[in-house]
């Protein structure tokens, strides 16, 4: 697996649209007579049968019908997820900044925002988000590890190894956490202790195949290349439909000068999903 993906694999999964409406149908309830009430309930059944540009129709009616209403943030909440889903990512972002406007410290408004500057490459908005949850709930994993994620990235390994840290004292059995110190322990002249540390986790999960990547990608990185196919061999034979570990291993034949491998393992991950554009950028590389 490409290594700076394999922290943001095990994070956050998007919350479905539908998790609101229990919360709907009661704060709700006192509108159910008015125009505001009818623009809503008219929009969550759009929802419940996936038509989301006509459920982004009635909510934004609702918005303008009363604009005042306290339950209007999770209005915005609701058009941010739907209009991600329609991959309108700019309006996205727009309506959890104008949720955020009427409560700053909505806490998972701030981190579907953060998710999504991630998404869109804007680290460095998206860890001031998951930091002022962080404020607010210091002990809160999620906020923890994708900060520990970004600062890993913006080789802040000393922040990033303290969330890793304070995550494992916290849930000792993260593998996030688990997976990310040896991560920032091999990029920050820690070598010896990454390898102690990834070899002693595959001991205790030895048919993980994603430990197997981890590994590999840390032996590729020092040019040890058989030890790197070895591991790699372990996570297809382990994972054979994920196409990242063909991913991984092709990149490794680029390295072995081995093209005719990578092209097979290229093909391979295509045909399993991977984006034909990337594999060929990546062959056109050596």
């Amino acid at each position: 697996m490409r290594r700076n993906d394999i922290l943001f694999y095990l994070l956050r999964k998007s919350a479905g649209l539908l998790s609101y409406f229990l919360l709907f149908s009661a704060s709700l309830s006192i509108h159910a007579q008015t125009a505001y009430g009818d623009y809503v309930h008219k929009g969550m059944d759009a929802l419940r049968v996936d038509s989301l540009s006509k459920a982004e129709s009635f909510f934004l009616s609702a918005l303008r019908e009363s604009p005042a209403q306290s339950s209007n943030t999770e209005i915005y909440r609701l058009l941010g997820q739907i209009r991600e889903r329609m991959n309108h990512r700019d309006e996205a972002l727009d309506s959890y900044s104008k949720g955020l406007e009427l409560n700053p410290k909505h806490l998972e408004l701030l981190l579907d925002r953060a998710a999504l500057y991630y998404r869109m490459g804007n680290t460095s908005r998206a860890l001031i988000d998951y930091t002022d949850v962080l404020v607010q709930q210091p002990q809160h994993i999620e906020a923890l590890q994708m900060r520990a994620h970004i600062y890993a990235g913006q080789r802040d390994y000393k922040n990033a190894r303290q969330d890793y840290e304070t995550i494992l004292h916290l849930e000792p059995l993260n593998e996030t956490a688990q997976v990310g110190l040896v991560l920032v322990n091999d990029r920050s002249g820690r070598p010896r202790e990454a390898m102690e540390q990834i070899t002693a986790l595959i001991s205790l999960s030895p048919k993980h195949a994603l430990l197997y990547a981890v590994r590999g990608g840390i032996h590729q990185q020092r040019k040890h290349y058989e030890e790197a196919l070895n591991d790699l061999n372990q996570a297809i034979k382990l994972s054979p439909e994920n196409p990242d570990y063909y991913v991984s291993r092709a990149t490794l034949y680029l390295d072995m000068k081995k093209r005719r491998l990578a092209r097979q393992d290229a093909q391979t991950a295509i045909t399993l999903g991977a984006d034909p554009r990337e594999m060929a950028s990546m062959l056109k590389k050596e």
